[in-house]
């Protein structure tokens, strides 16, 4: 069970949504969006999961571009 299954919050300061995703908590980051912890993971409610996505959208791309073959 993984710690989204078990009910936490989201992570992100001032929000109290219920979480969706957990992802790494640099990653959230440095996509501009302020936790109010500093554990490894962080948890993000769906309205921030989907700020994170439209944050990091070029650099998820680019990342994928590496492992693609031709």
């Amino acid at each position: 069970m993984g710690i989204v299954a078990k009910g936490a919050k989201c992570d992100v300061d001032g929000c109290s949504n219920d979480g969706a995703r957990s992802l790494n908590s640099s990653k959230v980051e440095n996509a501009g969006l302020r936790l109010r912890s500093s554990a490894k993971k962080a948890v993000l409610c769906k309205d921030h999961y989907k700020e994170w996505k439209k944050e990091t959208k070029d650099d998820r791309e680019l990342e994928r571009a590496r492992f693609d073959r031709f």
